[in-house]
C-alpha cells in the first residue's frame, strides 16, 4: 500500500478549445492539463495598467534602515523613504487576459476535446465532449446553477471483442484521437491499432419538421410532440446522442491498415473525414518511399455505412498529421516532417518544401522553399486570418511562422511560408506547442507541454494609406488601431459599389490588394507551467555574508527549498518552490507590546478659511497618497492594555503626542475611516471615537443600554463606509452610520429578529460588483450598496441590505454544518457533523484583472472554509436574492499548524484571538490575511481559485497594509516573539497558479541535470546546446567525409554547465564539454582527497555520453569538478565562484548513466546498455591528482 499527496496539480497544457460554453453568447476557453481541466474567459484591459507586461524598471536602491532607534518615542524607519515616481509612456493598445471560470479535477487523462452543438443545455451554449485515455468519451454540459461541468454521458470501449490480436498492447498504450464533424452531426473516436468510434448526435433536420415535406405527395404534416431535454424533469427524455458504433478500419477500405492521421472536412452535406493512411508498416529506416494515401469517406449515420468519394496516393512517407480548412481556401492541409501539402476537395494538391530534405524522401511534386531549413516535426498550425488565407505556424523549437495560400478564382494554386522575424516577436515562444487556438480576431491561445502556455497577440503594420485613415481616429479616444478593423470598412464599400466572392479576396490579398504590412506578435497573459521536471535537488536560500539582507531575514526563510529543472528547449529554467511565502524584509525591529496595527490614508481638515468651495491641495485629499497614520494596539508586561498612534511620514515613523489620542483609552478592537476619509474610527471595548484627519477627538459613541444600564463590550467590528457593525459580548448586535455632518448615529434595528436572536459573527461588505444586488440584472441598483452578513448562533446566515433593517434579503439556514452548496432552501440531513465556527467574512480576493467576493469562514482550530456566490435566475423563478443566489464550497487542502502549548500560569499572557484581516492592495492583490499561530494569505489570480498559503515564520499577533514611499503595497505584522516586520511579497514570485511558492528563473537553454554543492551553497545545471554536425574531415578510413557538403546538417547535442549564484539567481559561470558530449547525470559526492590527511570534500562527478556517429561507438566519460573562490567582478559579490575541472576519466565501454558514491572513494557507474559496476576513483587516480592541485 502507498500513500501520497499532490504537492502541485497539472500544469502542463495538452489540449485546448475556443467555445460558447457558459452561454450562448460567451467565449471560453477550455485547457487540459492531464487529469486537470480548467475553464476560462478572456477581458481585455490596458496594458497601461497590465502590472504582469510593464517593461522592467531598474531597481530602486533600497533605503538604509536605522536599527539604534526603535523606541516609543521616535521609531526611526528610514525605510520608509523612497524616491520620486518614475514616468511611463501612456500605452494605448489592450491586452487579452485570462480569467478563471471553473477548475475541474477529472478522473482520467485527458486526450482531445471536442465542441458539439447540441439540441438543448441548460446553458444555452454548445456542449464539451472529452476523450479520455482509456477508450473512453464524456458528453458534458455546463449547468449555470452550479457554474460547474454536469455529464450527460459516457461512452467507453474497452471491450474484449475490441481488443483485437492478443499481441496487440492495451487501448492507452495506443496514440488515441478525438476529431468532431465541424456541423456537430457526428463525432469520431480513433483508438486502439484500427478502431474508430462514431458518436452521431441529433440535429433539427432529423425532426419531422423537414423542409423537403410536401403535404399534397406525403400527406398531412405530422404534429411534432412535445420532447424534453436529457436531464430533465419530463418523464420522457431525449437525449443529445444517438447510440455509438464502432467501424474497423479496414472494413471501410482495404489499404486502411496503419492509420496515421483523420479530420472532418468543412463544406460538406453529409459527415465527411479525410483519413491518410498507408497499407505497410511506417518506417524510416526502411527507406521506402511516398506509401501514403490520402482517402476521403462520407458516412450515412443511419446505415452506419460509408462511401469513399476521394483518394490521393503516392504521398510522401513523412506526413504525420492533418488539418481540415474551411472555406475560401477548403481541404485539408497534410504536415509531414519536410513539407507541407494541400489537397482540395477535387484532389488536387500543392506542396511546398521546406528543406533540402524533401528531395531525398519523396517523389511528390513540391514547389521549393528548402532554403528555409525548417524541422516541422511537432509543429503546430491554426488559422490566423482565413479569409486572406494565412495560417500561424508554430515550430518545435517555438519560432513564429506565416503560411500563405495562393488562391486563383475558388482554387488554391500555391503555398508559400514566410517567418517572423525576430524584432516582429518570432521568439515570443520558448519550446514546442501541443495546442493551440483562436481566441478572438488578434489573439492566440499557444499551450505547452514543456514551458508557459501564453496568449500570443498580433498586429498588422499598415501601409501609407490605410496609416491615413487611423489619423481620422481621435487619439484621445485610446483605441487600439487593430481594433478599429479599417478591413471593416472597405468591405462595406465593396456591397455598395459591386459584390465579388469571398474566394477571390485571399487571391487578392496575397496579391497586395488586402491587408498588408508586416505581422508583429506580443505576449498578453501566461499561464505557468513547471513540467516536465527533469530533475530535483533540495538546497537553502542564501545571502551575502554579513549583509543587511540577511540580518532582517533571520526567522522568515525556510531551512530547505526545493530546486527543479523544469522545461525543455529554450524554455529551460530553474524553479524554486517552497511551500510558505519568504516575505520580502524592509525592516526590521523590536515590539514586544505590540498586538495589533491599523494603517490608514486620511483627509485633513479644511480651513474655514479656505472655505467650502476652493479647491484644496493635496494634504486635503488621498487619491494615491500614502498611508499617513498607524495605530498600534498594545499589551504591556503586566498585562494593561493601552493604544497609540504613529505618523508615517518620509522622514521617519515616530510617535504623535500633541494630539487629542488618549492611548490610555483602552485596547482597540478596530480601526478605520469613514466620512469619505475625513474621519478616523478608533473601536474600544466600551466605545468608539472618531477623531478628524488631524486626530482632534470629534466623538464618543459609548456602549451603553439606555434601557437596562448594561455595558457590553466589544468583541469585534467591521468598518465599511458609512456604516459601523459591533459585535458585543452579549451576542448583540449595534449598527451605526456617518451622517453628512460626519457624526456617528446609531441605526434603529427596526427588525425584531435582528433584536432578539443571538449573534455569532459578522461583517460589512461594499457590494462594488453587484453580486447581492436585490434583482438579477438590476442595473439601476446601487453598485456599491453595504450588505451586512450575520451568523447566528444557530448556525444560519442572515443577509441585510443597509440601511433597510426591517428584514433579511436573504436567509440560509445550515452554514455550521458546511454544505457543497448553500442556498435559501438548504434542508439540513440527519448525521451531519456541525461546525464550531467562529468569524465569518465577505471580502473580495483577486488581482488588478478580475476580483469577485468570497464567502470566508473560520472555526475554532483556525481551518478556513471559502465560498464562492453564485448568482442564477431559473425560467419561471423570481428574480429576488434569496431565489437567485447560492454559495458553493471551493476547494480548500491547507489545514491550520496546531498553536504551541503554552503553561496556565497567570504570568503568562495567553494568545487573543485576532480577526481575519481583509486587505485591499498587497502586491496588487486583493486579500485576506489570516493571524494567529498558522499565519496565511488567501489569495487569488484572474487565473486561479482561492488559495491559502502559509507566511514562513512564527505565529502572527496583529498584521495591517503598510503603503508608504519606500514599501509600496507592503503590510508590517508582529510574530510571537515580538518582532515587528515592514514587508512586501516577492517579486517574479508565483503563488497562485499552483498554491505554493514559485520562482521561475530562465535559463535560456535544455536542462537535464541539477546538483546542489553544500559548502558553497550554489546550485550547477547540467545543459544542452543543439550544434551542426559533421563527420571528421580527417579521419583515414573515410577519405570520402572530408568532401561532404550539407546545407542542412543534422545537430548533436554538446553539454554546458551552468554554475547558479543563489544569491542572485543568475548564472556566474559556464563551463563547455566537449562537442558531441551529453550530460547523462550529475551528483555532488562527498570524496576522499588525500589518503594521508583522509580528507573528504564535496565535489562534482558528471556522467557523459560521446557519440560522433552511428558507425562510432559510443564512449562514457566521468568528470570531476570542484567549486573554488575567486576574485569576483566589480559591483557584483556574487560572482565569486568558479567551476575547477580537477579529473577526468575515459571510459571505452558506453555512456555513464548514473553515478554514485559508496564509501569514502568508490564511484558507482551504470554503463548505457550494460549492467556493470565500475570503480574509478583509484583508477583517476583523484587522490594523487587531487594532491598535486591543492
Amino acid at each position: 500500500m502507498q500513500a501520497y499527496t499532490e504537492l502541485a496539480a497539472p500544469s502542463a497544457v495538452t489540449h485546448s478549445l475556443t467555445i460558447a460554453l457558459t452561454s450562448a453568447t460567451a467565449s471560453n476557453l477550455v485547457v487540459a492539463k492531464g487529469s486537470l481541466l480548467q475553464i476560462f474567459t478572456t477581458k481585455a484591459i490596458s496594458a497601461e495598467f497590465d502590472a504582469q507586461n510593464q517593461p522592467a524598471q531598474p531597481p530602486k536602491p533600497e533605503p538604509e534602515f536605522d536599527h539604534r532607534a526603535h523606541d516609543d518615542d521616535g521609531l526611526e524607519s528610514s525605510f520608509l523613504g523612497g524616491g520620486e515616481s518614475m514616468l511611463v509612456r501612456t500605452d494605448r493598445t489592450n491586452n487579452t487576459k485570462l480569467v478563471l471560470v471553473a477548475e475541474l479535477p477529472l478522473a482520467g487523462t485527458v486526450i482531445g476535446l471536442a465542441k458539439i452543438k447540441t439540441k438543448h443545455t441548460k446553458s444555452g451554449g454548445e456542449a464539451l465532449l472529452l476523450a479520455y485515455k482509456a477508450a473512453k468519451m464524456c458528453l458534458c454540459e455546463w449547468d449555470p446553477k452550479k457554474n460547474t461541468l454536469e455529464t450527460l454521458s459516457i461512452h467507453y470501449y474497452e471491450k474484449d471483442e475490441l481488443q483485437g490480436a492478443p499481441w496487440e498492447v492495451a487501448f492507452d498504450e495506443y496514440v488515441n484521437f478525438l476529431e468532431a464533424d465541424p456541423g456537430s452531426r457526428c463525432a469520431a473516436f480513433q483508438f486502439g491499432s484500427r478502431n474508430i468510434a462514431i458518436l452521431p448526435f441529433r440535429q433539427a433536420e432529423e425532426d419531422l419538421e423537414m423542409d423537403d415535406w410536401d403535404e399534397d405527395l406525403d400527406g398531412p404534416r405530422p404534429v411534432k410532440e412535445p420532447t424534453a431535454v436529457a436531464n430533465g424533469d419530463s418523464d420522457t427524455l431525449e437525449a443529445a446522442y444517438t447510440p455509438s458504433f464502432v467501424l474497423r478500419l479496414p472494413l471501410l477500405d482495404p489499404s486502411l491498415l496503419h492509420p496515421v492521421h483523420l479530420a472532418f472536412l468543412h463544406e460538406y452535406r453529409e459527415p465527411t473525414f479525410g483519413i491518410l493512411s498507408s497499407s505497410q508498416e511506417r518506417a524510416h529506416s526502411l527507406g521506402q518511399k511516398d506509401h501514403l494515401t490520402y482517402k476521403v469517406f462520407t458516412l450515412d449515420l443511419q446505415q452506419r455505412a460509408s462511401t469513399t468519394i476521394l483518394s490521393v496516393t503516392d504521398l510522401p512517407r513523412d506526413l504525420y498529421k492533418m488539418i481540415a480548412l474551411p472555406a475560401p481556401v477548403g481541404g485539408a492541409l497534410l504536415i509531414g516532417e519536410n513539407e507541407l501539402i494541400h489537397i482540395d476537395q477535387s484532389g488536387k494538391a500543392n506542396g511546398v518544401a521546406v528543406n533540402s530534405m524533401a528531395r531525398q524522401i519523396t517523389s511528390f511534386s513540391l514547389s521549393d522553399q528548402a532554403d528555409l531549413n525548417l524541422r516541422l516535426e511537432g509543429c503546430t498550425i491554426e488559422q490566423l486570418y482565413i479569409e486572406n488565407g494565412e495560417l500561424l505556424l508554430i515550430l518545435n523549437d517555438g519560432r513564429l511562422g506565416i503560411v500563405s495560400f495562393r488562391i486563383d478564382g475558388r482554387t488554391v494554386s500555391g503555398i508559400s511560408i514566410k517567418m517572423i522575424p525576430v524584432e516582429n516577436g518570432g521568439n515570443l515562444i520558448k519550446s514546442r506547442a501541443s495546442t493551440a487556438s483562436k481566441l478572438g480576431k488578434n489573439t492566440f491561445f499557444v499551450g505547452s507541454e514543456t514551458g508557459d502556455s501564453v496568449v500570443l497577440g498580433w498586429s498588422r503594420k499598415m501601409n501609407q494609406e490605410k496609416r491615413r485613415k487611423t489619423r481620422l481616429v481621435d487619439a484621445d479616444l485610446g483605441l487600439d488601431v487593430d481594433e478599429l478593423d479599417l478591413e471593416d470598412y472597405d468591405d462595406e464599400d465593396d456591397d455598395l459599389y459591386g459584390t465579388e466572392s469571398t474566394a477571390a479576396k485571399p487571391a487578392q490579398a496575397l496579391n497586395g490588394a488586402g491587408k498588408s504590412g508586416e505581422l508583429s506578435f506580443r505576449i498578453h497573459d501566461t499561464l505557468l507551467s513547471i513540467a516536465p521536471i527533469r530533475d530535483l535537488t533540495s538546497g537553502k536560500a542564501a545571502f551575502l555574508p554579513d549583509s543587511e539582507e540577511a540580518t532582517l531575514s533571520k526567522g522568515v526563510v525556510s531551512d530547505l527549498q526545493l530546486a527543479c529543472v523544469v522545461g525543455r528547449g529554450n524554455a529551460g529554467s530553474l524553479a524554486i518552490l517552497n511551500r510558505h511565502i519568504q516575505p520580502k524584509i524592509i525592516g526590521r525591529f523590536e515590539f514586544p507590546e505590540a498586538r495589533g496595527f491599523w494603517t490608514m490614508c486620511v483627509k485633513k481638515p479644511v480651513p474655514k478659511s479656505l472655505g467650502g468651495n476652493v479647491t484644496v491641495g493635496n494634504d486635503y485629499e488621498t487619491f494615491g497618497q500614502h498611508d499617513k497614520y498607524m495605530i498600534v494596539a498594545k499589551v504591556d508586561l503586566d498585562g494593561y492594555e493601552t493604544s497609540d498612534v504613529y505618523a508615517l511620514t518620509a522622514a521617519g515613523f515616530e510617535t504623535l503626542k500633541e494630539t487629542e489620542f488618549d492611548p490610555a483609552a483602552g485596547f482597540t478592537v478596530e480601526a478605520g475611516t469613514m466620512g469619505k476619509q475625513m474621519r478616523v474610527i478608533q473601536v474600544l471595548k466600551s466605545e468608539v471615537r472618531s477623531y478628524d484627519g488631524d486626530l482632534g477627538l470629534t466623538q464618543i459613541l459609548p456602549m451603553l443600554d439606555e434601557e437596562t444600564g448594561a455595558e457590553p463590550r466589544v468583541i469585534s467590528a467591521s468598518i465599511a463606509d458609512p456604516y459601523l457593525l459591533l459585535i458585543r459580548d452579549d451576542s448583540s448586535v449595534l449598527i451605526a452610520q456617518i451622517d453628512s455632518n460626519n457624526e456617528l448615529e446609531e441605526v434603529d434595528k427596526t427588525d425584531s429578529t435582528l433584536q432578539s436572536t443571538k449573534w455569532h459573527a459578522g461583517c460589512l461588505y461594499t457590494d462594488t460588483k453587484g453580486v447581492f444586488q436585490p434583482s438579477v440584472g438590476d442595473k439601476g441598483a446601487d453598485t456599491s450598496k453595504i450588505m451586512m452578513f450575520l451568523l447566528s448562533s444557530t448556525g444560519a446566515l442572515h443577509v441585510y441590505a443597509l440601511p433597510d433593517l426591517s428584514k433579511p434579503v436573504y436567509i440560509a439556514e445550515g452554514l455550521c454544518y458546511i454544505p457543497p452548496y448553500l442556498s435559501a432552501d438548504y434542508t439540513l440531513r440527519r448525521g451531519l457533523a456541525r461546525e464550531n465556527l467562529r468569524e465569518l467574512l465577505v471580502a473580495d480576493l483577486g488581482d488588478t484583472v478580475s476580483q469577485s467576493p468570497y464567502l470566508i469562514l473560520r472555526n475554532q482550530t483556525d481551518d478556513l472554509t471559502i465560498y464562492e456566490p453564485l448568482r442564477y435566475q431559473a425560467e419561471g423563478a423570481e428574480p429576488t436574492l434569496s431565489a437567485t443566489l447560492t454559495f458553493k464550497k471551493a476547494s480548500n487542502a491547507a489545514l491550520a499548524t496546531s498553536p504551541v502549548e503554552t503553561s496556565q500560569d497567570d504570568a503568562v499572557q495567553q494568545p487573543r484571538f485576532v480577526p481575519l484581516r481583509p486587505c485591499a492592495n498587497v502586491n496588487g492583490s486583493s486579500t485576506v490575511f489570516l493571524p494567529g499561530p498558522s499565519p496565511s494569505f488567501i489569495l487569488k489570480s484572474s487565473k486561479s481559485i482561492p488559495r491559502v498559503i502559509g507566511l514562513q515564520g512564527l505565529g502572527v499577533r496583529g498584521m495591517s497594509t503598510f503603503h508608504t514611499e519606500g514599501c509600496d503595497r507592503g503590510f508590517i505584522y508582529a510574530d510571537d516573539e515580538g518582532i515587528a516586520r515592514v514587508t512586501q511579497l516577492p517579486s517574479e514570485t508565483n503563488f497562485t497558479e499552483l498554491g505554493i511558492s514559485v520562482k521561475k528563473v530562465p535559463l535560456d537553454s535544455d536542462v537535464c541535470g541539477l546538483a546542489y554543492h553544500q559548502p558553497t551553497g550554489t546550485y550547477i545545471a547540467g545543459c544542452t546546446t543543439n550544434e551542426p554536425f559533421e563527420l571528421p574531415r580527417d579521419d583515414d578510413y573515410h577519405k570520402e567525409w572530408a568532401k561532404e557538403t550539407l546545407t542542412f546538417p543534422p545537430t548533436m547535442p554538446r553539454g554546458v554547465l551552468k554554475l547558479i549564484s543563489p544569491i542572485s539567481l543568475t548564472v556566474i559561470h559556464d563551463q563547455e564539454l566537449e562537442s558531441c558530449e551529453s550530460i547523462e547525470c550529475m551528483k555532488t559526492l562527498q570524496l576522499e582527497v588525500s589518503e594521508e590527511t583522509k580528507e573528504r570534500r564535496f565535489l562534482l562527478a558528471v556522467g557523459t555520453a560521446l557519440s560522433k556517429g552511428e558507425d562510432l561507438p559510443i564512449r562514457g566519460r566521468v568528470h570531476v569538478f570542484d567549486i573554488v573562490t575567486v576574485i569576483p567582478e566589480p559591483g557584483k559579490p556574487e560572482t565569486n565562484k568558479r567551476l575547477k575541472a580537477i579529473a577526468r576519466e575515459d571510459i571505452p565501454r558506453g555512456g555513464v548513466t548514473a553515478i554514485s558514491e559508496i564509501g569514502t572513494q568508490v564511484l558507482c557507474l551504470l554503463l548505457k546498455g550494460r549492467n556493470a559496476w565500475y570503480e574509478v576513483s583509484r583508477k583517476m587516480g583523484l587522490c594523487c591528482q587531487l594532491l598535486s592541485l591543492i
